[in-house]
């Protein structure tokens, strides 16, 4: 069993208590919290504390916590040449006090409270700053995922910011689409086999040629059509961008 100790109590550590306890090759001996009475985890609450000196010995420390704290949080932990790794998609690894063995163990998926996740499609991005912590960090990343990726601090960055616009832009528009439906009395609903059948598309085809719509095919009458019907400002503007950008991406030689 590869014992851990987690700091942290958002999405991303609960998610990772799941999954490291679901996987029975993990011991998770400690979860360390900010305030253990305000504390909602999947774990019994004696292995829960809010003290820094309470910390037990363990093989890796994962810090599943805010970006702005980890820089704070990794020089006031009270030990040193230890391996510590953080889970942040955009923070660089020096980002951690030197006084420890640096890592990352990034899990590349939106997590959200009381929604499960299949782990095992979950891919895992790792980096070391010691070659000898390669092993047991990727025998942790096993546990839980069989999809491990050697990934360093400016490829990470690189891949949150493709993220960012693979997810989290795309809920957003989600959300206009259904605020569009709700003005106009339309069940969201009747969009959601369009939305399955863009996203399985895009498993077996590149976006770029499954690119369809008015856009791409320079359908001005549509184009403006839609913009007329538009009643938000902002969804006009996102709407155009989008647009020019769909426009220029199948123009430019």
């Amino acid at each position: 069993m590869i014992k851990v100790v987690l700091f942290g109590s958002g999405n991303v550590a609960q998610h990772l208590i799941i999954a490291f306890q679901q996987s029975g090759k993990v011991d998770i001996i400690q979860v360390v919290v900010r305030d253990k009475n305000k504390a909602e985890l999947s774990i019994s609450p004696d292995r829960i504390t809010d003290n820094l000196l309470a910390i037990p010995k363990a093989d890796i420390y994962i810090l599943a916590v805010s970006d702005g704290a980890l820089p704070e949080l990794s020089a006031k932990l009270p030990f040193s040449n230890a391996l510590i790794a953080h889970t942040s998609g955009s923070v660089a690894l020096s980002a951690l006090d030197s006084k420890n063995r640096r890592a990352v163990f990034y899990p590349l998926q939106t997590f959200s409270k009381n929604r499960m996740v299949d782990y095992s499609h979950v891919p895992v991005c790792l980096e070391w700053e010691h070659a000898t912590d390669q092993e047991l960090l990727t025998a942790l990343a096993h546990c839980i995922s069989p999809n491990c990726y050697t990934i360093d601090s400016v490829q990470r960055k690189a891949l949150h910011v493709a993220a960012v616009f693979v997810n989290n832009f795309v809920n957003h528009l989600y959300h206009i689409g259904e605020e569009i439906c709700e003005e106009h009395q339309v069940p969201f609903d009747i969009l959601k086999p369009l939305i399955a059948e863009t996203a399985e598309k895009a498993q077996h085809l590149s976006p770029r040629l499954g690119q369809t719509g008015p856009a791409i095919r320079n359908d001005q009458n549509t184009i403006n059509t839609h913009l007329a019907l538009v009643s938000q400002t902002n969804q006009k503007e996102i709407y155009q961008l989008l647009t020019q950008s769909i426009q220029q991406t199948y123009t430019a030689k």
